[in-house]
This record gives C-alpha cells, structure tokens and sequence, in this order.
C-alpha cells in the first residue's frame, strides 16, 4: 500500500500594509501612540476619526512621508520601516494627498502628460491618456480646458487620474470629498469602487463616514492617537451609536 503523504497548507498571504505598534509626531510633538492597523490585500480599510485624531500622520508614515519613532512599517510582508517615500511608491504605494495637485496654468491633458511621459515615457504615454479618459470620462472631456479652471471636484479628479494609471498596489486618499459637491463625490467613489474591482487595496480617509462605508471592508477610528475603534464594516454597522461619537471626537 502507498502511503500519501499530507499536502501542505498553502502559505497565508501576507498583509499588504501594517503599522504594528506605531508612534510618531512632529519634532517634540506626539500625534501617534502604539497604533496597529492591518490592510489585507484587494481590500478596503476606512481610517475614521476627529479633526486632529492624527489620521493625515497615520497617512503619512504609510506613505513614508514621515518615519515612526517607535514601532514597525511592513508593506507586502517586508519591513519597510524608515524607506523614503519614492521608494515605497515605486513598490506600489500610492499617496493621494488632500487637496488639487494641479498646475493651473496647464491643460487637463498637460498635467497627464507631464506625469505620463515621466513615469511611462513617451511610447506609454497616449494608452495611460485612454485610460485616465476611461476612468475618468469627464476629464477626457475637458481635456483641452486649462487644469485652473475645472471646479473644485474636477480639479480633484485630475489629481486622482495623475496617480491611479500608474497601477498601485494600494492607493491613499486623504479627505476625497473635502468641499465636494454631492453628485461629484458619488462619481469619485464610484472610480474608486472600480479600482478595487481591479484588485488594488485602498486606505481612504474621510469624514463623511456613510460615504466611506460603502467601500469598506474594516474600518478603524482614532481618537487622540490611539485606535479606539476597529473591525469589519458589519461590526461597525452594529456599533453605529458608538462609530459616529468616535468620529466626531466624542470619545
């Protein structure tokens, strides 16, 4: 008789992103204290809390903006704790700030192509222009309309569409919807539902929680520095009466 051995157990997929135990702060200043957060890949994480509750410096050591003083960066399973911002986004992070990023006195297609042609060179350039216009139809419409001009949501669709050709394995938005018409945060959401789709994770940062929860998979709220919320979008749809006092920084 021919004894089979037992198969092994496949390998469990490391995280894409974690912070494990994470302070940090601004000089003598301290924003960040022992934080944990965990991004599976192909998923969404809603980061929540206050103005001031330290979500923009969760964000930035993320990125790589800002090095912890204490505590561990892992990004796809490596410790990346204290690489330099360039060096994460070449690894696939990518780091949508709050705010337009535009060059004004530049056409919408100008500010693609000045990013496309740095990134992609010349050959690559015109297919990351379709694909921008296809993520971003409104965009291919003004396309010849100076980056200056666009409303407020256009010009943060423009800033979006410099960033999510370039194929990231986990993009960050910081305050998507900040001063945002109603039906232009719908359609940015609505793009962002679609890169999910691709398989791409996302970190989003935002005050208007119900907008973040229809993307989310786990959601976690800072207050002070520190998480004082975390779990699945279900769980924190069963904590609601606690969810929206932790937001707004009443905890």
């Amino acid at each position: 008789m021919t004894v089979t051995e037992p198969s092994a157990a496949p390998a469990a997929e490391p995280l894409l992103l974690e912070l494990r135990d994470v302070y940090a702060g601004y000089g003598p200043f301290r924003s960040l204290f022992g934080v944990d957060l965990q991004i599976p890949p192909r998923s969404v994480l809603a980061l929540l809390g206050a103005n001031g509750s330290g979500k923009t410096t969760v964000v930035r050591v993320a990125s790589g903006l800002i090095v912890p003083t204490a505590g561990h960066l892992y990004f796809d399973g490596t410790d990346v704790t204290g690489q330099r911002a360039y060096r994460l986004a070449q690894q696939g992070v990518v780091h949508a700030p709050e705010g337009r990023s535009v060059f004004a006195s530049l056409t919408v297609e100008d500010n693609l192509v000045l990013t496309f042609r740095e990134v992609f060179g010349r050959r690559g350039t015109k297919a990351k222009l379709e694909q921008a216009y296809e993520l971003f139809p409104r965009m291919g419409e003004r396309r010849r309309q100076l980056a200056g001009t666009l409303s407020g949501g256009e010009q943060r669709m423009l800033s979006l569409a410099r960033v999510l050709v370039r194929g990231p394995k986990l993009l960050i938005t910081d305050e998507l919807s900040l001063g945002l018409a109603p039906v232009i945060i719908d359609e940015v959401y609505e793009t962002l539902g679609t890169i999910r789709d691709s398989g791409c994770s996302l970190m989003i940062v935002e005050q208007h929680v119900h907008q973040a929860l229809t993307l989310a998979d786990q959601v976690v709220v800072l207050a002070k520095g520190r998480v004082v919320l975390s779990g699945t979008r279900e769980e924190m749809g069963d904590l609601s009466e606690k969810l929206l006092p932790a937001v707004h920084g009443e905890l």
